[in-house]
């Protein structure tokens, strides 16, 4: 029997971010009958408007509060380099655009290093045109799938998905064991333990 692993995030989570390693390694332990499907829930809809200097500023002390819980390293030069907008939207059409070409999770490494790492803003498509270009996608196959009609349905029915998931959180794991639906606890420095829950979880030991 196939079992699924939902997996909700936003690829300009900082939170999704700390988690990608521990996530990593979650993968590497999973069974061959666990399928994983990426949700982008979509944290923030498209905005071309700079991101308050309140918002700037909490967002940021996010990224502190992460370092010091989780131990994850941010480029803080991004809050001086680039101009934020609270807009998630376009980061994640772009996952989706890459899925299409068959480098989904390259593509979310890709946004979140970017962002995080490289002190570039996921918000512009500039960016997201030079990630695709760093991956080697055909260039023009991405740009009319970034924003095709097809790619925006494709994204609204996975936030629809997460949203029927009852999913609310960034990062978010579930998996779906027969026609039941069983969340998975998010540890952040502890693959093993999420490993033993998504174990007991298919092989029908509810805890």
């Amino acid at each position: 029997m196939v079992h699924t692993l939902y997996y909700v995030y936003d690829p300009m989570c900082s939170w999704c971010y700390a988690f990608a390693p521990t996530f990593e390694k979650v993968k590497e332990n999973l069974a061959s009958n666990i399928k994983i499907v990426y949700v982008p829930g979509g944290l923030a809809p498209h905005s071309n408007e700079p991101m308050p200097q309140n918002m700037q500023e909490k967002i940021e002390s996010i990224w502190y509060e992460i370092e010091k819980v989780v131990g994850t390293k941010f480029n803080h030069d991004f809050w001086t380099k680039c101009i934020p907008k609270r807009s998630t939207y376009l980061a994640c059409q772009a996952t989706l655009a890459a899925k299409m070409q068959g480098k989904e999770e390259e593509m979310i490494k890709a946004i979140q290093e970017a962002y995080y790492q490289r002190a570039m803003n996921p918000s512009e498509e500039d960016t997201m045109i030079q990630l695709a270009e760093e991956l080697n996608l055909d260039i023009e196959l991405f740009k009319n799938n970034l924003t095709s009609e097809e790619t925006i349905k494709n994204f609204t029915e996975k936030m629809n998905l997460r949203s029927k998931l009852h999913l609310n959180s960034f990062p978010s794991l579930a998996i779906k064991y027969k026609k039941e639906i069983y969340p998975i606890n998010v540890k952040y420095n502890d693959p093993d333990a999420i490993s033993k829950q998504i174990e007991n979880t298919t092989e029908n030991v509810y805890f």
